[in-house]
């Protein structure tokens, strides 16, 4: 851990250059721009909405915590996490194959590149916060104390996965199959959080309280309920103590498999590369 926090000290404007510079070429040679990075999450978010309302007709309110909600709106909280999950999480993992050069070419602290990488997905993501926070106040929804969770919950996603990825981006550096799997793994990933249902509400029977107590253990659902928590139902994040204990345990375990993987191959990198 201190050397990761000594190849990041002295270099934080150098990270947030290089994370701004990341979303320019992301949308370059776009004629709109940034603003891509509103129409896509919003056509995925309508395509959604469609499906489930109009096409399937499986409809009607969604109940989180005894409460029902729209299912856009319900949808909404889980969505605004998950696409900066997915991305961090995808691109997170070919970050150092995508930014090679300054492992090579270099003297560059290796970790601080999937910083800025998870650094410019944090950028869309308090755009798109801020834009869901104004549907909601359009929506009738009214600021709570519950609100400030959000610098709870963004922090800790943020910190969470930039860790997870010490574990895979040296891993997909050394292996193309790797990051493969990565990407197509995230498209089930998706069926199996919480993000277009109700995690915490899946059935009445024995096997489905065995399945939602399973749920528990996917960081996902705990960062999407959480968001909800936060905008929709009030609900403080330590009301739910199970559930705060095994993310705090998962936490761990990630930041310190991300050490060791990072400690294991960083000093192999050069030459893979």
């Amino acid at each position: 851990m201190l050397t990761i926090f000594k190849e990041h000290r002295n270099f934080g404007k150098q990270i947030m250059l290089l994370a701004v510079n990341d979303l320019k070429k992301t949308y370059k040679g776009a004629a709109i721009g940034p603003l891509w990075a509103v129409i896509k999450p919003a056509f995925t978010l309508f395509v959604y909405w469609f499906a489930f309302e109009i096409g399937i007709k499986g409809g009607g309110d969604t109940n989180f915590l005894g409460v029902d909600y729209t299912r856009f709106i319900f949808m909404l909280a889980g969505f605004v996490p998950w696409f900066f999950i997915t991305d961090s999480i995808t691109l997170g993992a070919k970050s150092i194959r995508m930014n090679k050069q300054f492992v090579t070419k270099v003297s560059f602290p290796v970790s601080t590149i999937m910083t800025f990488t998870a650094v410019a997905r944090l950028f869309v993501h308090l755009f798109l916060c801020a834009i869901m926070y104004v549907i909601l106040l359009c929506s009738g929804f009214m600021p709570s104390l519950y609100n400030l969770q959000f610098f709870l919950y963004c922090p800790l996603m943020f910190i969470f996965f930039v860790a997870l990825t010490w574990s895979t981006a040296p891993m997909s550096a050394f292996s193309k199959d790797f990051e493969n799997m990565i990407v197509s793994v995230m498209a089930g990933v998706f069926w199996l959080s919480g993000i277009i249902y109700n995690s915490y509400d899946l059935g009445t029977s024995k096997f489905m309280d065995a399945l939602e107590f399973v749920m528990l253990f996917n960081p996902i659902n705990f960062f999407a309920n959480g968001y909800r928590k936060t905008f929709l139902e009030g609900q403080w994040f330590f009301e739910n103590p199970i559930e705060l204990c095994i993310f705090l345990g998962e936490f761990v375990l990630v930041i310190a498999l991300g050490i060791w993987n990072y400690n294991r191959l960083r000093k192999k990198l050069p030459d893979v590369l």
